[in-house]
């Protein structure tokens, strides 16, 4: 299973003509597009099921909704799915995004509510040493370089001490880690299972994390009450 080798120059050219008229015109190759790609998503939804459980998985559209937005650009040039881990016991999801320059897989939390933001941070108030141990784990640091960073508070939230010694951890708005591949990587015939690999490693991430959402900060169950 590999990436379609047109998919790319399909989408540099949407790029260069995004308007609804060229669109019209190359319906019947984004179609064919369209079709492998569903495809190659699909196949990543067995492979992870054979490591994790997947309750849905949403590959998203093309279309822009450019209602509210200033960008009135009509379509979107990537390609990109996400898959929802299955249970309340599970928590999390992976994400991949195909676009020429910027393809990458990112997995964990991304904005987070506010109840699973604050039980998260008070879980690294009180204790940073399993996560750090985990994001610094060889064969996951080979692949993701902790935390994406980009979403900070500025010095601490509300009720948190800046001088913590977890407050680089404590500022994240988000918290997922993220990979990404060269174009090049993407066409080879093991991008597939590459990504499937790279989703297999976090799977103590999420074990911890899951764990740390689905209990209080005294240990007991929250999907018992």
């Amino acid at each position: 299973m590999r990436i379609s080798e047109t998919l790319f120059p399909f989408l540099s050219e949407l790029k260069e003509n995004n308007n609804r008229e060229w669109f019209a015109e190359n319906k019947t190759r984004f179609q064919k597009e369209d079709k492998a790609l569903k495809l190659f998503f699909n196949e990543i939804t067995s492979a992870i099921n054979n490591f994790d459980e997947i309750e849905k998985m949403k590959i998203f559209r093309i279309y822009r909704d450019v209602r509210f937005s200033k960008d009135k650009l009509p379509y979107k040039t990537n390609r990109s799915a996400n898959w929802i881990r299955a249970g309340a016991h599970r928590r999390g999801s992976y994400y991949l995004q195909l676009e020429p320059g910027n393809s990458f897989i990112g997995c964990g939390f991304f904005q987070p509510n506010p109840a699973d933001l604050l039980r998260i941070r008070k879980e690294f108030e009180m204790d940073d040493s399993e996560i750090r141990g985990i994001l610094n784990q060889p064969d996951f640091k080979k692949v993701y370089e902790g935390f994406d960073t980009s979403d900070q508070v500025k010095t601490a939230p509300k009720g948190f001490d800046k001088d913590h010694k977890a407050i680089d951890l404590i500022k994240n708005k988000n918290f997922f880690v993220a990979h990404y591949y060269t174009d090049k990587e993407v066409m080879s015939s093991g991008f597939f299972e590459k990504v499937v690999h790279h989703f297999e490693l976090v799977q103590p991430f999420f074990r911890y994390m899951s764990d740390v959402l689905t209990t209080d900060l005294n240990g007991e169950s929250l999907l018992d009450s």
